[in-house]
């Protein structure tokens, strides 16, 4: 029979944001599971552990609820829009909401997803800056207004993006993107998590 896969053991030890540290007793162990299986691909694929990642535990039935929402967004093998053009609306997002962690999160990750560290640089500070296709521009523009207009939107916000070239598929996942980043930013500002260092020189190398 073979054995179960032993996880590395990791503690919460750390004060990394502006509230108290979860603790592993107050987590079954199938939500410490989650948190190993999470924390172990962001080692893998990274080198380093999100530390946000590290603070949402504190209210372990929630975390887990994050993840499965973050997934079902984020799977490509189940998705419309590519993950690249989600994490440009995301940045788009962050930006209009000042929200310095995730600017710094997300931008990491879609220099990872383009090799282009001075597009996304561009991006990030001002997206009509950048160098962008219609239809990554309408999905830009519609981020930006859906964020900072919001009382505003109506059919029109449809329209220009039909217009663009996006089903309606595409358009519903549009408008859960841009919602799903103007949440984070909220409860992210809020509890402000510190950001870890390898995130500012993280898939800067294109080489």
């Amino acid at each position: 029979m073979p054995r179960p896969k032993k996880r590395s053991r990791l503690v919460f030890d750390e004060q990394l944001s502006l509230l108290e540290k979860p603790s592993r007793e107050d987590m079954t162990d199938e939500q410490y599971e989650i948190f190993a299986e999470n924390t172990e691909t962001m080692e893998k694929n990274w080198g380093f552990i999100n530390n946000l990642f590290k603070v949402l535990p504190l209210n372990a039935a929630q975390y887990t609820g994050f993840l499965k929402f973050k997934a079902s967004l984020f799977t490509p093998e189940t998705c419309y829009l590519s993950n690249a053009d989600k994490e440009m609306m995301g940045l788009v997002v962050s930006s209009a909401n000042s929200c310095s962690y995730c600017l710094t999160t997300h931008s990491d990750t879609l220099r990872g997803l383009t090799g282009d560290p001075e597009w996304v640089d561009r991006l990030t500070y001002n997206y009509r800056t950048a160098k962008l296709t219609k239809k990554q521009r309408a999905l830009c523009d519609y981020a930006y207004f859906a964020t900072t207009r919001p009382q505003e939107i109506d059919s029109d916000q449809v329209d220009k993006l039909r217009r663009a070239g996006f089903s309606d598929h595409e358009i519903l996942e549009a408008a859960y993107v841009a919602g799903f980043f103007n949440y984070t930013n909220r409860w992210v500002s809020t509890i402000a998590p510190r950001a870890n260092s390898g995130h500012f020189s993280h898939n800067r190398n294109s080489e």
